[in-house]
């Protein structure tokens, strides 16, 4: 069979005013266009929009992830075309893909097989350009910060407490940790820095989470870069750089609309890390679906003990969605590897490790539906080499916990292969729903770390050592107290021991590092070992990448 990259440059892609037009009823007056195939939407358009009826939501989520990958993307971008399939009128909404992963491990962010977004490399690379200008916008915040203490430092900045950190949008481990500002007095003072990736920044997350120009021009403000000798905090709007990085956002903040390889409506927009951030597509862009659309189908990153948790206790906290139903991408490979078996050899029917390993989609079925207050289904991302054996214990399992079963065929048959799931979740999103959060406002940081890790990834406790309880104490004596919490963890367990694989309980989770987003408006906690800034693998994507007769080869 095709790529994935040869699928979607065979693709028959309509101009993306006619997409807009057809599907949306949006006019071309209202579009600013990238090329022929991708455009923005216009704030005033936007604006127009408000009275507008809401759609439904529909959250797509799924189990621990693992090195074979589950098709959370490509669920999403498969049940969109799926539910226009059988007549109803759909937008998806994901983010946009980070060059770290794209020329990493993990590839790229467009779905997969016949349930792609497109055009396929544009979005996988520099797109509209929205990542450049989050990583410009960062930088020049670092770059004034640094230049204010230069010219005598009126602020009174001390330059042992800046936590203001430059980015960049891939993978590179010798810029975790640096010293900047060598080579004399003309450059500066000196000092201990490093570099996160653009999807780990805070920029990033006002980006996700701002409603408008002036909200966003309002949080980059709100940005706390450093803290005086008498801890006092200092802003960005203190630097007057507040303005000049909302300059350079005022275009990138506007969604932009793609298509899928059935020519149906995409809305990509933002993109960060679930594992390091809190996972979500902007909620301009989900906000402004909601109102062109009966069913708006988004994402969040990883499994449901991540992305799911922050999609509920981040973004629908701040912005007043709420889900009506949800989907748990789950693959009969990851069960097995999550049962024991090597990733080599989880092509190989084990009845016994798909058992074992339905450990971990229990939990994440429980998440969504007990601790969210989700309804919920769980849709198998089917392979040819699943067997009608695994399928079944699957099934047995999940009729136990009253959650339905569908197998999707979406990769090889695009959104025919996945109208019975699009079935279940119209009649799900029919239920009523009422999700709830994992924890108050006004519960402490403290007591909030808490409840995520007991609540959600049944850990017996959470430590820290002293500094850090300390720092998180002040944060709460400052008055951020009633900031949501965002965990930064690994991925691949519920634990924050990567090799802890299944259902682990009665783990401890240890906050190594707090950090405070002001302008996003949450805390950071960083547990175990996660990185801000990845490194890539001994073998990375961008080995295989090439550009062959004009032509892009390699990208996944």
């Amino acid at each position: 069979m095709a790529s994935d990259i040869e699928i979607a440059q065979a693709a028959k892609l309509q101009r993306i005013a006619k997409v807009a037009q057809d599907k949306l009823g949006i006019a071309e007056k209202h579009l600013e266009p990238y090329g022929h195939t991708k455009a923005k939407i216009s704030f005033e358009y936007l604006e127009s929009l408000k009275g507008n009826k809401d759609g439904k939501l529909i959250l797509v989520t799924a189990m621990t992830p693992t090195p074979a990958g589950e098709g959370k993307t490509t669920t999403t971008v498969g049940l969109g075309d799926a539910l226009n399939h059988i007549g109803k009128k759909a937008l998806i909404c994901l983010r946009e893909p980070s060059l770290g992963p794209v020329f990493g491990v993990k590839g790229g962010a467009a779905g997969g097989g016949y349930a792609q977004v497109v055009p396929m490399e544009d979005i996988n690379l520099h797109f509209t350009g929205d990542f450049n200008a989050i990583g410009l916008a960062n930088n020049l915040l670092a770059a004034m910060l640094d230049n204010h203490i230069h010219h005598g430092n009126e602020l009174g900045i001390d330059v042992r407490r800046i936590q203001w950190r430059r980015v960049v949008d891939m993978n590179d481990r010798a810029l975790r940790d640096i010293v900047a500002s060598l080579g004399g007095p003309g450059n500066g003072y000196p000092r201990e820095d490093g570099f996160d990736i653009v999807v780990a920044s805070e920029v990033m997350a006002i980006f996700c989470l701002a409603t408008s120009l002036d909200d966003l021009k309002k949080r980059l403000g709100n940005i706390v870069v450093g803290y005086t000798r008498e801890q006092k905090p200092v802003r960005a709007r203190d630097l007057r750089a507040d303005g000049a990085m909302t300059v350079l956002l005022k275009d990138a903040l506007k969604p932009n609309l793609v298509q899928t390889l059935e020519n149906n409506p995409a809305f990509i927009h933002g993109g960060p890390f679930a594992n390091i951030a809190h996972g979500c597509n902007s909620v301009i862009a989900t906000q402004a679906a909601l109102k062109l659309a009966d069913y708006v189908v988004t994402e969040a990153g990883f499994g449901a003990d991540l992305g799911a948790e922050k999609f509920v206790d981040i973004k629908c906290r701040k912005s007043g969605l709420r889900p009506n139903a949800g989907v748990i991408v789950a693959t009969l490979r990851a069960l097995k590897y999550h049962g024991g078996v090597d990733v080599k050899r989880v092509n190989e029917e084990n009845v016994a490790a798909v058992e074992k390993g339905l450990a971990n989609l229990e939990r994440h079925v429980d998440n969504v539906k007990n601790v969210y207050g989700i309804p919920c289904v769980v849709s198998i991302n089917r392979f040819t080499f699943d067997t009608e054996a695994e399928i079944e214990a699957v099934r047995a399992r999940m009729k136990a916990l009253g959650v339905p079963v569908v197998l999707a065929n979406h990769w090889a048959e695009g959104g025919k292969g996945a109208t019975e799931l699009a079935k279940t979740v119209v009649e799900l999103s029919d239920r009523p729903a009422k999700p709830t959060l994992v924890y108050d406002d006004a519960d402490s940081l403290w007591d909030k770390i808490g409840k995520i890790a007991r609540s959600v990834y049944r850990a017996s406790e959470v430590t820290a050592d002293t500094k850090v309880r300390n720092q998180i104490k002040k944060l709460q004596d400052d008055g951020y107290g009633h900031y949501p919490v965002c965990v930064a963890k690994t991925q691949y367990s519920f634990s924050t021991d990567a090799q802890k694989r299944g259902a682990p309980e009665g783990h401890v989770i240890n906050v190594r590092e707090v950090r405070l987003a002001a302008g996003a408006e949450f805390v950071v906690m960083i547990c175990g070992d996660v990185m801000t800034m990845p490194g890539l693998p001994k073998e990375p994507a961008a080995n295989r990448i090439d550009l062959i007769d004009g032509k892009v080869v390699g990208l996944f």
